[in-house]
């Protein structure tokens, strides 16, 4: 089968679309024939990696791992012995964050429960855009004690135009709040049209200096340290940071637990997050049926180029997510 695989870290470039062995499903696996794929940002800092010290894990010198891709939808094509929950012909799609990637091929194979049957009425290049990066959304607007966002309470999502941004943005609104969301000159009719109530440009103004006071706040990825976060929020206001630079992530997660307890505020990095958690899918699955989300594509591109799609979103040129295709 072929397979988007790297030897080395690096840029996209390091991807090739290679031939390699078909995987065969035991226990508990699933054999999942892809249809579709989508690019996150996530697929990007394991690429390089972002975060030097992550090598510890990845492999020092090289990657242990080397299969791409995270987010996959496809149809069942065969089942191990002890799967008990799906079924093969059935579609069904998946986030391979916990179980080795390798979504950006034409077979892929993980345990079962790391796929669910695909939300109804969705193609397959639209239901590969949710499992990583609608997943995230939904929780980085919900704290670990489940407090959210509440109707006409006034949430701001900086990074609004990417891979999480566009699915915040909905389902802030999905919450009754008021949105703003933040973006570059180019894509602000686009996250208008997703519908936030006011939309900053960030080229144009200083939101981080800004008299606008916020009770939620998702930053997509974060580039200012957090203690410059804590007058914009109001009281008992909450911020919560998706990723950021390797330097902005250690200092997080030293500051935190001392800037969360300073006048009832509570801000830092989202360290709960659960890949592709059930009761998350099921959730998103409700608002799509209601109508109150939608996956939105910027471009889709085949296999072959691969290398093109990781780019795209790697400039930050994508105005939603990129897709992967495959098959027919």
């Amino acid at each position: 089968m072929r397979a988007a695989v790297r030897d080395r870290y690096g840029p996209p470039e390091v991807v090739e679309v290679r031939k390699i062995e078909r995987p065969v499903p035991t226990g508990q696996q699933v054999l999942v024939r892809v249809r579709a794929a989508s690019v996150n940002r996530a697929d990007l800092d394991n690429l390089y990696p972002r975060w030097k010290f992550m090598r510890l894990l990845l492999g020092l010198r090289a990657p242990r791992e080397r299969r791409v891709g995270l987010d996959v939808a496809g149809v069942i094509e065969a089942v191990g012995p002890e799967v008990s929950g799906l079924r093969p012909g059935q579609q069904v799609f998946g986030d391979m964050f916990v179980f080795g990637q390798g979504a950006f091929a034409e077979y892929v194979c993980a345990p079962e429960k790391a796929f669910a049957a695909m939300p109804a009425g969705l193609t397959f290049d639209e239901a590969a855009t949710l499992p990583h990066s609608a997943v995230l959304a939904l929780q980085g607007l919900r704290l670990r004690s489940g407090r959210t966002p509440q109707p006409g309470q006034r949430v701001l999502v900086a990074g609004a135009s990417g891979n999480v941004g566009p699915f915040a943005v909905q389902i802030a609104k999905s919450l009754g709040t008021e949105v703003t969301g933040v973006c570059s000159t180019a894509k602000v009719d686009f996250v208008r049209s997703l519908g936030a109530d006011h939309v900053i440009d960030y080229s144009q103004v200083d939101y981080i200096r800004s008299r606008e006071r916020y009770d939620w706040v998702v930053d997509v990825d974060a580039r200012y340290a957090i203690p410059r976060w804590r007058r914009v929020l109001r009281p008992n206001g909450v911020y919560l940071a998706l990723g950021g630079s390797g330097s902005w992530f250690l200092t997080a997660l030293l500051l935190s637990p001392a800037l969360a307890l300073l006048r009832g505020k509570s801000s830092g990095l989202m360290l709960w997050w659960k890949p592709f958690h059930p009761p998350d899918v099921e959730k998103l699955k409700e608002l799509i049926a209601a109508g109150k989300l939608r996956p939105v594509i910027d471009r889709t591109y085949p296999l072959s180029e691969v290398v093109q799609a990781l780019r795209r979103v790697d400039d930050g040129r994508a105005a939603g997510k990129v897709v992967v295709t495959v098959g027919d």
